[in-house]
């Protein structure tokens, strides 16, 4: 994939929460950083010491990292925070683990996650690739979401995105035994090349059958586009999938 650092040119965050430039097999981001407003750069120098984690390239104690025993969630792109905000209150007995590389999004969900004094949140503030791959152990992980990632709408910008067959290896990987994936898009050729990539990828069963979807969970909000998508007719598509052993329908 192509360089994902290339930056709007915006106010970044410190140096200790930004993405370290690399090359990698697999990218799991494009960068485009937005504007960061002086409440987001607050957030990181007031709330990133509760919430945050920094990224150290070693296996990480998820239940020291909590301070308790109890399933681990974690939420790939989590983009302006909502959905993992609303799983946080909806499920207070489950532990979310957020990532994202967008400053402005991780700035304002700091806040927000300050509002609600939510313990059971932390955030990731680097690439997703690179946090699954040295820090968290295989099998850690009751749970994966990935919410509407970048569709990469051009044919020739297809290989960009997220949801590719060594990516699904390496989901599995982290998944425990009897743990699950879900993911959502609003882009039905999108949702076809999941079909084509989890389908296929050992380890991974789709709880509603080959190409099948299932109407959204009640642990994922309806965001505002797509309420307003579904009103133009847009479809949106929810693909849930067990790592055999699952036997919990939610």
């Amino acid at each position: 994939m192509t360089n994902p650092f290339d930056s709007a040119g915006s106010k970044a965050p410190p140096k200790p929460f930004t993405v370290t430039e690399g090359r990698r097999e697999i990218r799991s981001f494009v960068l485009r950083q937005g504007r960061f407003t002086p409440a987001q750069q607050r957030a990181f120098d007031d709330r990133w010491p509760r919430f945050g984690i920094d990224f150290n390239g070693e296996p990480r104690d998820l239940d020291a990292t909590f301070g308790r025993n109890a399933p681990k969630v974690m939420e790939i792109g989590f983009g302006n925070g909502a959905a993992l905000r609303y799983a946080a209150q909806f499920d207070t007995s489950k532990d979310y683990i957020g990532i994202e590389v967008h400053a402005p999004g991780v700035g304002r969900l700091l806040n927000a996650l300050a509002d609600d004094n939510a313990d059971n949140v932390k955030l990731y503030h680097h690439d997703a690739v690179e946090v699954l791959e040295k820090e968290i152990a295989d099998g850690a992980l009751d749970e994966i979401r990935i919410y509407f990632p970048d569709p990469w709408h051009k044919k020739r910008h297809n290989k960009r995105r997220l949801v590719q067959p060594a990516f699904a290896e390496l989901l599995v990987r982290k998944l425990r035994v009897g743990g699950r994936l879900h993911c959502a898009t609003d882009w039905e050729d999108y949702a076809e090349q999941m079909w084509d990539v989890l389908d296929a990828t050992p380890g991974l069963v789709n709880r509603a059958g080959p190409r099948g979807a299932v109407p959204r969970p009640d642990w994922r909000p309806q965001t505002h586009f797509e309420t307003r998508g579904q009103k133009l007719g847009h479809g949106v598509w929810d693909l849930l999938y067990d790592k055999p052993g699952n036997t919990d329908a939610g």
